[in-house]
């Protein structure tokens, strides 16, 4: 079996670092959309158009299903980071699946 090298496991202890200092995570994302409600004389169908909004969505899957829920400034503001932490652990995961990648990439030609 391939061993990690130092320098290996001192790149995991980083990974392994940031991880640790990452707060809560909510998966999905969170978008800002504005629509156009399509009613005759409102001012989202005048020219030049001006569609209602802007809202904040968050959208994920749950069973396989998208599901999508509007949230308030206050809440965007208190819920906001949490989806910056999640996109920092995926990138971070990312990181230490390359990492592994290397180390089993060693062991030489695979059968």
């Amino acid at each position: 079996m391939a061993e990690p090298t130092e320098a290996d496991r001192r790149d995991h202890h980083a990974i392994v670092q940031r991880l640790a200092q990452l707060g809560f995570a909510l998966p999905g994302t969170l978008l800002e959309r504005s629509h156009v409600c399509g009613k005759r004389g409102c001012r989202c169908m005048a020219e030049p158009s001006r569609p209602h909004g802007p809202f904040h969505q968050w959208t994920r899957k749950i069973a396989g299903k998208t599901v999508t829920r509007r949230l308030t400034d206050e809440q965007v503001g208190h819920l906001g980071p949490w989806f910056d932490n999640a996109r920092r652990a995926r990138e971070l995961l990312a990181e230490l699946e390359a990492l592994s990648l290397r180390i089993a990439e060693r062991y030489g030609d695979w059968a």
